[in-house]
């Protein structure tokens, strides 16, 4: 994946989209906060990761956003923080902050400051976005939207909190397949619960070999 465009026979740094999922061992990211976040096609263990989201943890991702970051989210992800971000901490969170770019054929407007909707051709939209100033856009949730993501090439960086647990059903996070690409571990790190937290970076092509 090229890391800029050339202006005038210069390199300009393109906006990197990031996705931050948090996924089971068998690959599942659905309704990972509470029973009633996705209960959709009756699933029934929402909240999985509560049992092991420790202080580490906790450090690793408050890191993670601690730098300047834009969102671009799905809808349904975007009603869950809408639910809740505006006000935590009164308002003083880097959710709160960040504009909110949101992919949806449904919403038009909402009061949450910072929303930019997104409609029609949003892979060509994201793809421009991604050559515009501004911070790198970070991917929460977004289970649905992260699919159109993957099926055109848009994903620069994952950053994983991969769980020991399996469950079996749910929505996976490359549950509508990929292109392939090969990526490049950036950094590795272990909780004491047993959480992984992985980052990948995007390394170009699949290269292929034998023995």
């Amino acid at each position: 994946m090229n890391p800029g465009f050339p202006i005038h026979g210069k390199i300009i740094p393109m906006k990197k989209i990031i996705l931050l999922s948090f996924i089971s061992l068998d690959g599942v990211m659905q309704a990972p906060g509470g029973p009633s976040e996705d209960p959709r096609d009756n699933f029934t263990l929402g909240g999985w990761t509560v049992p092991f989201f420790d202080e580490a943890l906790g450090e690793i991702m408050t890191v993670q956003m601690g730098a300047p970051f834009d969102l671009l989210l799905g809808r349904k992800t975007f009603e869950i923080f809408a639910s809740y971000w505006p006000t935590n901490e009164g308002g003083d969170n880097p959710i709160n902050h960040a504009v909110k770019y949101v992919a949806s054929n449904t919403l038009t407007s909402h009061p949450w400051q910072k929303t930019v909707f997104l409609k029609g051709d949003v892979p060509a939209q994201v793809r421009q976005m991604k050559q515009q100033d501004g911070p790198d856009l970070q991917v929460h949730g977004s289970g649905d939207f992260i699919q159109t993501l993957l099926k055109h090439d848009l994903v620069d960086e994952l950053w994983l909190k991969i769980f020991p647990v399996t469950l079996g059903m749910g929505q996976r996070l490359f549950a509508g397949g990929t292109l392939p690409a090969s990526f490049s571990l950036v950094d590795v790190q272990t909780t004491p619960s047993g959480v992984i937290t992985a980052n990948f970076k995007r390394a170009g092509d699949v290269v292929t070999g034998s023995f």
